[in-house]
Order: C-alpha cells, then sequence, then structure tokens
C-alpha cells in the first residue's frame, strides 16, 4: 500500500512543469546507454529505506525499494533491458542503465528519489537522444572491382607518374 501512494506521489510529482533538464545523453541503436542520477548531495543511500522510481512521463521504466528492483509494473518495451548499479548505489549512483537501445527510447526520462520516510523526493531530468546507428558502406564485390570505369579515381595515379618520370630523365641526361 505504501509503495502504491509512493508510486502515485512519484506521477503528481513528475507532472509538474518541467524545470531546466539536467543532462542530455546520446546513443545509438543497439547501444548501452547510462543516464546518470546521483543523490544531493552526494553521500550514504540506505538502500532498504529508500525507494527510486525511473520513468518516461507517466511510464515506469524503473522501480527500486526495499533495497531491490520491483518491476511488476515496467513498461515491457523495457523489459530484461534496464539495471541499476546495486553495488554503487549506497554511495549515492542511482543511474539507470539501459541495454539494446531502441528509437522508441527517445525520451526525456525523471529520476525520482526519497532517502528515507524523512526525506523529500527529489527528482532529476535526463533527455536521451538516440539515432539511427551511422551508415558503413559495404566495400564493392571482387567482380564490380573488375569494372573499373573511364575517368574514374584509378586512372589518376597514372597521371601522376608522367611529370615525376620527366623530371628523373632530365638530369640523367636522357632527355634532349
Amino acid at each position: 500500500r505504501e509503495t502504491a501512494l509512493w508510486m502515485v506521489a512519484c506521477l503528481l510529482l513528475a507532472s509538474l512543469p518541467r524545470g531546466q533538464l539536467d543532462t542530455t545523453c546520446h546513443a545509438f541503436v543497439g547501444e548501452t546507454v547510462v543516464l546518470p542520477c546521483s543523490t544531493t548531495p552526494p553521500g550514504e543511500f540506505t538502500l532498504s529505506k529508500s525507494k527510486l522510481y525511473w520513468q518516461i512521463g507517466t511510464k515506469l521504466v524503473h522501480f527500486f525499494h526495499n533495497g531491490q528492483d520491483s518491476l511488476e509494473g515496467q513498461d515491457e518495451k523495457f523489459h530484461g533491458r534496464t539495471s541499476l548499479f546495486l553495488d554503487q548505489m549506497k554511495h549515492g549512483n542511482l543511474s539507470l542503465k539501459i541495454s539494446n537501445v531502441q528509437l522508441w527510447d527517445n525520451a526525456e526520462y525523471s529520476c525520482l528519489y526519497k532517502q528515507t520516510e524523512n526525506h523529500p523526493i527529489k527528482k532529476s531530468t535526463i533527455k536521451l537522444n538516440v539515432s539511427a546507428p551511422p551508415r558503413i558502406e559495404e566495400p564493392p564485390s571482387p567482380s564490380e572491382q573488375n569494372q573499373i570505369p573511364s575517368g574514374s579515381p584509378m586512372d589518376v595515379p597514372c597521371l601522376a607518374v608522367l611529370p615525376l618520370s620527366f623530371l628523373l630523365l632530365v638530369p640523367l641526361g636522357l632527355w634532349h
């Protein structure tokens, strides 16, 4: 019941007018990206008493409370692709790792956390820009390599040899 109330509070907080972005991250489709979030001020984070909620608008991306992940309500597009740095959380690193980034991951993420019941909910906003990977041109097949059209760059080195051979022949006295 307490978890449900806290999740509602996070949704309400996330729906408030947006302030400045804390960070913008960039990734290509298929890559792994880390969205940064840390406690302010940095310091000890009591895992068993804390709550961490990553979301896009009202979509749950990752939820952590009572010292463990709680992903029952996680948006299915993120299933199996998100993780936290559990060994670093106690030191205030609340960053989210998203594996196999997809174009639909392009969004503004909110990191909401509460260290203990007595602390206020804190929010950080991170924009993730996702791009398609750059196209890599395939080298021509061996049959295409033999078909060099006239006037292609392959003719240029032959032209560059003429002035060089002329310069070598003059000092040798072979050119009259």
